[in-house]
């Protein structure tokens, strides 16, 4: 018999006896999981429904509609999930007493009725314990059969180990070595067995390999240099500087556009260390840096002089599978960046033109108020005061454009000092008592009566802040409603917060309310949408942060917390 002939018969019983193992082993394992999941459909779940229906009996005295509607519920499902004997009797027999419970929740109704959903509880557990001990039963009686037929497999295994080695070893080798020379790209080498070898197909066979394969080296090299030429080529075309680096942060390939901006020829830095360049250069350094943190460079902090400009740029890693390496792309966003400075400048010029005008015309509107000038009829009164409350909204939102243009430009300007929270209360309440009288909101302050630490703050800005939030609760408060101000220690945070009671705000809307000229559909209150993103930049710039809890129909409370520890 050939040596094939003697492998495949050998591996033939032991793939027998492997296949049956599998065979018997996933049998065995799927009636136990039928078995385990038998007792978790058929009795575990009855368990359940029952314990929740005790809870609702205890609880039916607190709510009674509560505790029938749970109670109903879960003996619905109970009644679909009938397994047992006796099982259905005993839940009609529990559906019965829970209705005469309900006419009559008196204590022997309810004695009766706990003692018929401890039977339901004890018919299902004892239906548990007997199907968990046939479940152990089945469980011992597969170990051992695999246990069996492990060893079975295991001695045909070590027959097959001591036997045919000896046979096999002297080509194999040879043909191992061979592949090891075939893996190392010395596809020159060649096996020969001899003409009577049982193994000199298999040699035909590997020689014929080798040959094409020196073949395909030598036809594909070729390709491979014109590939990565014309890839270089691509690269080095774009206009947006790229930049390759493998695994191990070696650079493979740097287009024109990024070796320009770091200031150093291709031919100083491909298949060099990354690390070791960005030692003295201050760009790739902050490049390394932002792909070992795995976050991408914030917009505004990679800015880069070229060509005796200011250029920014967007920083982007893409990383390749298998973590071959990694790609950066630098995105030219210096266009942007200008276009939005003119966009800060634009507005923080215009708002600051707009004072004087606005002014002006209240201060003529104070001069035609005067008795001296004469007496306005009731018509002109009323126009008077249109035009009072529309140049005040209109001062209200230049002075918002100010301080959003003093954030965007990095100019804003935090003098902090020591400051208590209830100062910064006492100011909001004067500064829109007259607000708060004309819709008729009632103003609550509470405030713990132990000490409350201090703030380090901007006491100008943050009782802006305060003012903020308290005027919109106000505006978006019914008359005569409720609205409540204070402060509390929470941990190492002091907290500031304002809490109305009108319609509230949908939680979708939580997040972009902070948004800059965000307004919530549906509002009717005139406003700029610019109050809270100032507020959560001024906030945010003394290290606080501000949110919102709400919910539709109870009102909204907004809390801002600094840290004092």
């Amino acid at each position: 018999m050939k040596t094939k002939n003697k492998i495949a018969l050998s591996i033939g019983i032991l793939l027998v006896v492997i296949v049956s193992l599998g065979f018997f082993t996933s049998q065995s394992t799927q009636i136990m999981k039928l078995n385990t999941e038998n007792i978790l459909k058929d009795n575990y779940n009855s368990v359940d429904y029952a314990q929740k229906m005790i809870f609702a009996v205890n609880s039916f005295y607190k709510d009674s509609v509560s505790a029938s509607n749970l109670f109903l519920e879960n003996l619905k499902l109970q009644e679909h999930n009938v397994t047992e004997r006796e099982e259905r009797m005993v839940t009609s027999q529990l559906r019965n007493d829970f209705m005469q419970f309900r006419h009559r929740p008196d204590k022997d109704n309810k004695i009766r009725l706990d003692e018929t959903i401890n039977h339901l509880i004890k018919l299902n557990t004892d239906a548990i314990c007997q199907k968990s001990g046939k479940a152990v039963s089945d469980a011992r009686d597969a170990l051992i059969w695999t246990i069996v037929l492990s060893i079975a497999s295991a001695l045909i295994a070590i027959f097959m180990l001591i036997k045919f080695p000896k046979i096999l070893t002297s080509p194999i080798k040879e043909l191992l070595a061979g592949i090891v020379e075939i893996s190392n790209h010395n596809y020159d080498k060649r096996l020969n067995f001899g003409p009577r070898s049982e193994f000199n197909e298999m040699a035909s066979s590997f020689n014929n390999m080798a040959q094409e394969l020196s073949q395909f080296q030598k036809s594909s090299m070729a390709r491979v240099i014109s590939t990565k030429q014309y890839l270089e080529t691509v690269i080095n075309a774009i206009k947006e500087p790229i930049l390759g680096l493998d695994n191990e942060k070696s650079i493979l390939f740097a287009n024109q556009a990024l070796t320009q901006i770091i200031n150093l020829p291709a031919a100083e830095i491909i298949h060099k260390s990354a690390l070791d360049i960005s030692l003295s250069n201050d760009l790739l350094r902050r490049l390394i840096r932002g792909l070992e943190s795995k976050k991408e460079e914030d917009n505004n902090s990679l800015k880069i002089y070229s060509d005796n400009k200011e250029c920014y740029y967007d920083v982007h890693y893409l990383h390749l599978p298998e973590k071959s390496g990694t790609v950066i792309m630098l995105s030219d966003v210096t266009k942007f960046r200008m276009l939005d400075n003119a966009k800060t400048n634009f507005i923080s010029i215009i708002s600051h033109e707009l004072k004087t005008p606005i002014a002006a015309i209240m201060m003529s509107l104070k001069l035609l108020e005067d008795n001296r000038v004469g007496e306005m009829n009731d018509e002109q009164k009323s126009l008077a005061q249109g035009i009072q409350e529309n140049s005040e909204r209109l001062l209200n939102i230049t002075s918002e454009l100010l301080k959003m243009t003093q954030v965007e430009t990095g100019s804003l300007q935090l003098n902090p000092k020591i400051t208590k929270p209830i100062e910064l209360i006492d100011y909001a309440i004067g500064a829109t008592r007259i607000l708060a009288e004309r819709f008729r909101c009632n103003i609550e302050v509470e405030y713990p009566e132990t000490k409350m630490p201090k703030l380090f703050v901007d006491s100008e800005k943050i009782a802006w802040v305060v003012t903020n939030l308290l005027s919109n609760a106000i505006h978006y408060s019914p008359e005569n409603s409720r609205i409540i101000i204070g402060a509390k220690h929470v941990g190492h945070n002091v907290e500031i917060f304002v809490r109305d009671f009108g319609k509230g705000i949908d939680p979708r809307y939580h997040d972009t309310i902070f948004e800059r000229y965000f307004r919530v559909p549906g509002t009717k209150i005139q406003g700029s949408g610019l109050g809270l993103a100032i507020s959560k930049d001024f906030v945010e710039a003394h290290g606080g942060n501000i949110r919102v809890d709400s919910e539709i129909g109870k009102g909204s409370c907004f809390t801002i917390s600094f840290n004092v520890a």
